[in-house]
């Protein structure tokens, strides 16, 4: 029972970034449906549950660049969907338009990216702390899953109700966590 609540406060803690991006993404998506919302929870929940086995099968051997790196090519996309997503908020593009920029697979896949290199490490680290590598990709995956969907249509609820300025705050949330995962 013990490892079982150490992998759910793991898969919790890597899928609060992917719960921020999901709320940013739902803002600007006012007018999408259960659907839409469903892709998103795919992609983020899909991405957090296969680093961490692809980094378990790397191991430790690369251990060393993704940790270097990993802060930088987050940061790189996250700053970059953020700035795109403010320029949307106060361009004259139509709505229908911007809204389909976070669902649009290459950005979703972007997004995903970016949220869940920390994963990739957490997976080289799955053996070192002996949790069980099937039992945690499953847990990590499914709450981040439910997470970014729940995400989602709360900032889809923001978005209606507080129109651009929102989205605005949106993007530089995105661009806040590309900040705060360079540093850390």
């Amino acid at each position: 029972m013990g490892s079982f609540i150490n992998v759910l406060v793991i898969a919790i803690s890597l899928s609060l970034d992917a719960l921020a991006v999901s709320i940013a993404g739902g803002v600007k998506a006012r007018k999408a449906v259960l659907r839409d919302a469903l892709k998103v929870g795919l992609f983020f929940g899909g991405f957090q549950a296969g680093m961490p086995l692809l980094g378990y099968l790397l191991g430790n051997a690369f251990k060393g660049f993704v940790n270097s790196a990993s802060g930088w090519i987050a940061f790189i996309l996250l700053v970059l969907i953020g700035l795109n997503m403010i320029r949307n908020a106060v361009s004259t593009k139509g709505e229908t338009e911007a809204a389909g920029d976070m669902l649009r697979t290459r950005t979703l896949l972007a997004l995903a990216v970016a949220t869940s290199i920390d994963a990739l490490v957490v997976g080289v680290t799955l053996s070192l702390a002996g949790l069980p590598l099937l039992v945690s990709i499953v847990v990590i995956g499914v709450v981040t899953f439910v997470i970014s969907i729940a995400g989602f249509l709360f900032g889809k609820r923001l978005g209606t109700v507080f129109g651009e300025k929102v989205e605005i705050l949106g993007g530089i949330a995105l661009i806040a966590i590309g900040i705060k995962l360079l540093v850390s």
